[in-house]
């Protein structure tokens, strides 16, 4: 193990930060991270990344199908590694998880007889901010080793640096799209009810509000069918029925 973690692990650390950095994209970063430890790390079969939305911790990214489901179900039962990983702040690792006394009974049962026996999951964070949980899974008891240990650390701390930059990528382009795409709407009101910026924008947080949309989809929506309402006759949900002024908004150049 030493000589391992001497020149070669060095080497492929270095990869691995490079093959991470190469990926222009969130959803490619998370697949670069997975993909990762299952080539890094000795025992893992399947790895998956769970990450914290709101106050729900989501499976966003997988190697097979049967870690989306399991990842995603210690979310819906609330118990499991990873959620212990990321509230507790420490390394999960779990030698078998059909032995009786497990801290999470109803997922260690779902697991061990979906064919998991081991495994092992890592908080993903930067300082103070946590992202979420690797996820790393076998079918064998006894998979990860205290060096299985040491290499999924040395993975979780530059994929957590690689992953909050793609995030933070990522929520700026989503800002900016809606940005623009909140800038569309607001000109196709103003230009067919004559309103002004902020009265357009005042009701398209009304509706969003009304609908229970967010003011993005809403603005994405009206902007659809206003482009589909100049192709041809209008429809049903024709966006003119949908966002109407109330009748005690004063209207610039309406009469009165």
């Amino acid at each position: 193990m030493n000589e391992f973690l001497g020149r070669e692990l060095a080497q492929r650390m270095s990869e691995l930060a490079g093959r991470l950095q190469d990926e222009d994209s969130r959803d490619g970063t998370l697949r670069a991270i997975v993909h990762s430890a299952l080539d890094l790390v000795p025992g893992t079969q399947w790895a998956g990344i769970s990450l914290i939305q709101g106050k729900r911790v989501t499976a966003e990214a997988s190697s097979h199908d049967l870690v989306s489901e399991l990842d995603q179900l210690q979310s819906d039962f609330d118990e499991g590694p990873c959620l212990s990983a990321i509230r507790q702040h420490h390394t999960v690792r779990i030698a078998d998880l059909a032995q009786p006394g497990q801290p999470w009974p109803r997922f260690a049962a779902a697991a061990a007889e979906s064919g998991v026996r081991s495994m092992m999951s890592l908080r993903l964070f930067v300082r103070r901010e946590t992202l979420g949980a690797l996820n790393l899974y076998a079918a064998q008891p006894d998979a990860f080793t205290p060096d299985s240990e040491i290499l999924a650390d040395l993975l979780a701390q530059h994929a957590s640096v690689a992953l909050a930059g793609a995030t933070r990528e990522h929520h700026l382009n989503a800002a900016l799209v809606n940005r623009d795409v909140l800038g569309q709407a607001k000109g196709i009101l103003m230009q067919r009810d004559r309103l002004t910026t902020l009265q357009a924008f005042q009701l398209l947080v009304r509706t969003s509000q009304e609908t229970n949309i967010k003011v993005a989809d809403v603005a994405r929506w009206l902007i659809t069918e206003t482009q589909n309402n100049a192709r041809g006759p209008r429809s049903v949900g024709d966006a003119s029925t949908v966002f109407q002024s109330r009748p005690d908004e004063t209207q610039p150049g309406r009469a009165g």
